[in-house]
């Protein structure tokens, strides 16, 4: 039996299952319980790897003094930036360091997207991180804001409190599902695609520049 037959067969045969009754329960009994602690050191170890891998700057730091420092070391050149409502007020002032404008965004006085195109960058705060595929997730709560906000402009410094990093994904959806209608974004390095040929483009659907503070 060449290829074609087999699928067309497997297609057949789950029609006729499916006409017969209602599908069987597909499992769920994903795995829940990496090696590591959340937030324990080999998990820190291995997403910050993965960040690295993915060309995202990536600094740890423990004390607040350290990542208000970071945040502005990793904002680097920009001349403005844009900030969520609820971002933590030092911060806030770590993205007015150097002269830069900042620019509070809510959804209640959302900035215009013509305007975020104009921005520089971007900090926000995060609701957690996946170590074993270095992803970061936001969930639009207050210190991270409106999705755009995080899309638009071309450098994203994000803050990732080092508890809130666990080892797998089924772990992570675990905690997403509380609150499943807030709108999410799952990110994994600097925006990026690649074409035919392989080469790769940063930039095309999101930042193309990203810093992390993993903080704590």
């Amino acid at each position: 039996m060449d290829a074609r037959t087999a699928v067309l067969a497997r297609a057949r045969d789950a029609v006729s299952r499916s006409q017969r009754g209602p599908a069987r329960p597909v499992p769920r009994d994903y795995i829940r319980v990496g090696e590591h602690e959340p937030g324990s050191p080999p998990v820190v170890a291995d997403m910050v790897s993965k960040l690295e891998d993915y060309d995202a700057l990536v600094r740890t730091e423990a004390t607040d003094t350290g990542v208000v420092q970071a945040v502005d070391e990793l904002l680097g050149e920009a001349r403005s930036v844009v900030v969520p409502a609820g971002l933590p007020q030092t911060y806030k002032e770590a993205a007015a360091r150097r002269g830069r404008s900042v620019h509070v965004d809510s959804r209640e006085a959302p900035v215009a997207t013509l305007d975020l195109d104009a921005i520089d960058a971007v900090v926000t705060c995060s609701r957690l991180g996946i170590s074993i595929s270095g992803t970061i997730v936001l969930d639009g709560e207050p210190d991270q804001g409106r999705r755009a906000i995080s899309l638009v402009p071309d450098r994203h410094v994000c803050v990732l409190e080092r508890e809130t990093i666990v080892p797998t994904v089924p772990q992570a959806v675990d905690i997403l599902s509380r609150h499943p209608a807030r709108p999410m974004t799952w990110i994994a390095g600097p925006s990026a695609t690649a074409d035919i040929e392989l080469v790769r483009v940063q930039g095309v659907h999101g930042p193309r520049n990203l810093g992390v503070v993993i903080a704590h």
